[in-house]
């Protein structure tokens, strides 16, 4: 407040929310928000996801809402599509197609985002999980300084050059004091379907030395396998397909110390 910022404020009906950030695209930091979203409604919780990247929006996509079109009610706040227990919103769900591109400057960005934070009816929520954009920038400041964030969970793969990103993700939240919950080491393991050898294509421990490092948690990591793809691009996330596989139960298991670490 002394530095003029404005005070941060608690979402409507909203109990906890988490942040998903990579600062660095292509590590499957969305895939992991919807799982990690999916794996929370499935401990029972009131779960919604929120994306926030205006540029690439991959939530309608991922949950198979694409084509779908919020309502708004008499308040003129948009009403999330919903799809496996868990309600969404996106800027991708007000684009006349997923092909249609978003090109605009920043203001009109800005926009768009304080509607997707302030305007949605979440209708009562344990928890929301936001999808943020790669980047340190406008769209990450905006949230933390305007909104109350519990908690943050760091995506890399194990290869440097995507941990130097997120490690500028960690710096960024602490300077904005929200609570870094750990890190997800994605990718982390190639094992062959014919003779089961394992191969660390994007190389081992990197998450690990990391977050040993800044003094935070590993908080689980995800194998690289062709299904958890085949599944996200057909819209049927691993934790609702195959929710019993190994696959599966490493998103799970992260859920879980998510619930325990904010008493969800």
């Amino acid at each position: 407040m002394a530095r003029g910022l404005p005070k941060k404020a608690k979402l409507r009906d909203v109990d906890k929310i988490i942040a998903v950030s990579s600062a660095k695209g292509g590590v499957g930091k969305s895939t992991v928000a919807v799982n990690l979203a999916l794996s929370l409604a499935m401990q029972q919780k009131r779960v919604g996801i929120l994306d926030t990247d205006i540029f690439g929006p991959s939530i309608p996509k991922l949950l198979n809402l694409t084509g779908g079109e919020p309502n708004v009610t008499e308040s003129n706040r948009l009403i999330p599509l919903s799809n496996y227990g868990v309600k969404a919103m996106s800027i991708g769900f007000l684009l006349p197609d997923q092909d249609s591109p978003v090109v605009w400057r920043g203001l009109m960005v800005m926009k768009a985002l304080q509607q997707l934070l302030h305007d949605v009816e979440w209708g009562g929520l344990d928890v929301l999980v936001l999808d943020l954009p790669p980047g340190t920038g406008d769209v990450q400041l905006t949230i933390t300084q305007q909104i109350v964030v519990d908690g943050a969970v760091i995506v890399s793969t194990p290869q440097d050059i995507a941990l130097i990103d997120a490690v500028k993700g960690i710096n960024m939240f602490k300077k904005v004091d929200v609570p870094v919950l750990g890190m997800v080491q994605n990718m982390s393991v190639f094992v062959c379907p014919n003779c089961n050898h394992e191969t660390h294509i994007f190389g081992s421990q990197g998450v690990q030395r990391e977050a040993a490092r800044l003094g935070t948690e590993v908080l689980g990591s995800i194998p690289l396998h062709p299904s958890i793809c085949t599944l996200s691009d057909a819209g049927t996330p691993v934790v609702v397909a195959e929710p019993d596989t190994a696959n599966a139960m490493a998103y799970r298991a992260i859920a879980d110390k998510i619930i325990h670490k904010l008493s969800i």
